[in-house]
């Protein structure tokens, strides 16, 4: 037997935007996307999901706990780094599809692991003559 969501499923189009239920909207994989940003200056810090679980124990503990695709298990940020993400603030959009956490990064406050800060640390260049995106370095 499955345990019950912990979230009522959403209402009508009028009460998932205006009303004071929050009511996430998982996809078809149950998931809803995530974007961390950094409660002190801003900046986006990385884009993960969340399942019905993760969400819900984002919210009981205060801090960020997220829906591994990859690995296809839930993940607690920080539990082997030190990066642990406290929320400060959560924020839906207005169909309730995805969240926005302000937190503060615990350890030497990077996110990506790939030792930056920031997973969002290169810019996408396009040129139209040879109709070709490119990466380039955002952040040293």
């Amino acid at each position: 037997m499955t345990a019950p969501l912990p979230f009522d499923p959403p209402g009508s189009r009028i009460e998932v935007e205006e009303g004071s239920a929050f009511t996430p909207r998982f996809d078809a994989n149950g998931l809803v996307a995530c974007i961390a940003v950094d409660a002190h200056d801003g900046r986006v810090l990385m884009l993960a999901h969340m399942n019905a679980e993760s969400l819900a124990r984002t919210l009981e503990t205060g801090e960020a706990w997220y829906w591994s695709r990859s690995r296809g298990e839930l993940w607690h940020k920080g539990a082997t780094s030190g990066q642990i993400q406290r929320v400060v603030e959560m924020r839906t959009d207005c169909d309730q599809d995805a969240v926005l956490i302000r937190v503060e990064v615990g350890g030497d406050g990077g996110c990506c692991h790939t030792g930056r800060r920031a997973c969002f640390y290169r810019a996408v260049s396009f040129d139209p003559a040879s109709g070709r995106a490119t990466l380039q370095p955002a952040d040293p």
